[in-house]
């Protein structure tokens, strides 16, 4: 318990990141996502092709290789920065990589979603003049998130857990890594892990419920 408490400002810096990094990146790849499932579902074959490309390839790829890719790939070998600052620029590293492998998940949580409108609903929107875009944003997207409220907080509660794996794009900030430090001074403490532990189902318990609350609360009838 000493140890939890000399370490508690350290390791809650470095909660207070991952809950950042998890703000940021949840924005990014539901916006993504969206993108790329209007890509998987577009009457041309080249978007399609392009969209299902991406995803079965990020998808099936460890997230761990996708964060080194960022670092080593983009960072190192392109010179692609952020920032000139090593935290600054490994933390948007992280977000650039975390974003673009959650946001494959989102897409076929999505494309689930859009499976579930019944046909007839596109076909109408177009008999009355609507274009792909028009009946895809006004129709078939809103219901389709309806649909899959559930499963996309179980994306998102995923996508928090992995900020842990930061380290592997070079963040040297957030908890894992911390917790890791003090490892190394005092050797494996439990109350430390447990503290954490703790502090993660603080943040993904409260999603679960709510989405799981949300999705029964919206449910679209069939």
């Amino acid at each position: 318990m000493d140890d939890l408490i000399k370490y508690a400002p350290a390791l809650w810096e470095g909660f207070l990141k991952n809950v950042q990094l998890s703000l940021i990146c949840a924005v990014l790849s539901l916006t993504l996502g969206t993108i790329l499932v209007s890509m998987r579902v577009a009457p041309t074959p080249i978007l399609r092709a392009v969209g299902a490309g991406y995803v079965n390839v990020v998808r099936n790829t460890p997230l761990t290789l996708v964060l080194a890719f960022s670092a080593l790939g983009l960072s190192d070998t392109l010179g692609f920065v952020f920032s000139d600052e090593p935290r600054s620029n490994g933390f948007w590293l992280v977000t650039l990589g975390l974003s673009a492998y959650t946001a494959t998940f989102v897409c076929e949580a999505l494309r689930s979603g859009i499976n579930t409108v019944p046909l007839g609903q596109a076909e109408a929107a177009r008999a009355i003049g609507l274009t792909f875009f028009q009946s895809l944003t006004m129709i078939i997207l809103p219901q389709a998130f309806r649909v899959v409220i559930a499963p996309l907080g179980s994306v998102m509660i995923a996508m928090i857990k992995n900020t842990t794996v930061a380290i592997a794009a070079g963040y040297l900030a957030e908890s894992a890594f911390v917790m890791k430090d003090t490892f190394d001074d005092t050797g494996v403490s439990i109350p430390i892990f447990i503290g954490l532990v703790v502090a993660f189902m603080a943040v993904t318990l409260p999603i679960g419920f709510f989405t799981g609350w949300l999705a029964n609360r919206l449910a679209v009838a069939r």
